[in-house]
């Protein structure tokens, strides 16, 4: 008896790190140390050694059942976007800068190339943010985990000036808030999204006329990074006062937590486009719009707050940064939340 006897097949590993090597090395950055197979990952304060008073940002999050959705297609290359996204997106709201970042895959059994394009699309979102994946884990979990299915998670750590972080304290009556443009469902609320359509291969191949394409590949599309976008806007010489990440919960839940005591957010819901895909799922499952606000992004990924004054090129470095977004809505005087009207 052996260890591959028993499930774990450690030949298979070594495969894996050989075939994702090549994708890791496309987000090397001048401050990682060391290369693939260490014991750890180095990177050098170099990145931020001349700032006033630097400060890590951290960010840990998965896919979720989202991944369901790549099991039934096959398709693995994407969903590393997502998980790096739902990381340095967090980030970035707190006024940081991604530096880098590392995954956890967790697998029934090692398949080198599935495990290597699960690692191509974390290097893609890497890229995206221009962070360097400076380490991971695969660990092959036999009788855990089914033998064709996996789990991802990933760990950014991220650096701020602390007189740039963006903490909604000096938000006020009359600031404007703009949305920026999401790709689709992004990575939350998909155990909604396996009632309302039947997860099965031909379901997920059923092409509609309203979404542009086939079920599965918008449900699969990735989540937005908008790292280089709020990066964007602060070489504008803009400053954000207020930023909010719209994830699992929504805008009810989501949006508050970037203000302080003594102002809400007033979001006109006709004042952007809804993503056809969260108007078919309303209508398929039956769902309540309150619901619907409560559990998706409804076609904005995230929320900033400015300055009226700010407005023009707020918007201008967002469109620099290859993005879209749109005038939503203004920060009012009143007991902290969010109405939608």
């Amino acid at each position: 008896m052996d260890y591959k006897s028993s499930g774990v097949d450690i030949e298979a590993g070594y495969k894996s790190v050989e075939l994702m090597k090549k994708y890791v090395k496309e987000t090397v950055r001048p401050e990682m140390l060391g290369g693939l197979g260490g014991f750890s990952g180095a990177f050098s304060a170099d990145a931020f050694k001349n700032m006033e008073h630097p400060t890590l940002v951290s960010g840990t999050d998965g896919v979720g059942t989202k991944l369901k959705i790549a099991f039934l297609m096959n398709k693995h290359d994407t969903v590393g976007i997502d998980c790096v996204a739902m990381c340095v997106n967090d980030i970035a709201c707190a006024g940081g800068e991604p530096l880098f970042f590392l995954d956890y895959i967790a697998c029934g059994k090692n398949y080198p190339e599935k495990i290597a394009e699960i690692v191509k699309g974390v290097a893609d979102g890497c890229l995206q943010s221009e962070a360097a994946l400076i380490g991971g884990e695969t660990a092959e979990m036999p009788g855990f985990y089914p033998t064709d299915e996996y789990d991802l998670a990933g760990f950014a750590v991220g650096v701020v000036d602390q007189k740039d972080m963006i903490t909604g304290a000096d938000l006020r009556d009359g600031d404007v808030l703009i949305g920026l443009a999401s790709s689709g469902v992004h990575s939350n609320g998909f155990s909604l999204v396996r009632k309302v359509f039947d997860m099965t291969p031909e379901s997920l191949d059923t092409y509609y006329d309203e979404l542009g394409g086939r079920l599965g590949d918008v449900l699969l599309a990735p989540t937005k990074i908008y790292v280089k976008a709020l990066k964007s806007i602060k070489k504008a010489g803009v400053r954000i006062q207020g930023c909010s990440h719209i994830t699992g919960g929504g805008f009810y839940e989501n949006v508050p937590r970037m203000l302080r005591d003594g102002v809400y957010a007033e979001i006109e819901k006709n004042s952007y486009p809804v993503l056809p895909i969260f108007k078919l799922m309303q209508k398929k499952g039956d769902i309540d719009e309150h619901v619907m606000y409560n559990t998706y992004n409804m076609g904005i990924g995230m929320v900033l707050a400015v300055r009226p004054e700010d407005v023009d090129a707020t918007m201008k470095a967002i469109r620099d940064a290859g993005e879209y977004s749109y005038q939503i809505g203004h920060i009012r005087a009143g007991e902290k939340g969010v109405k939608l009207i």
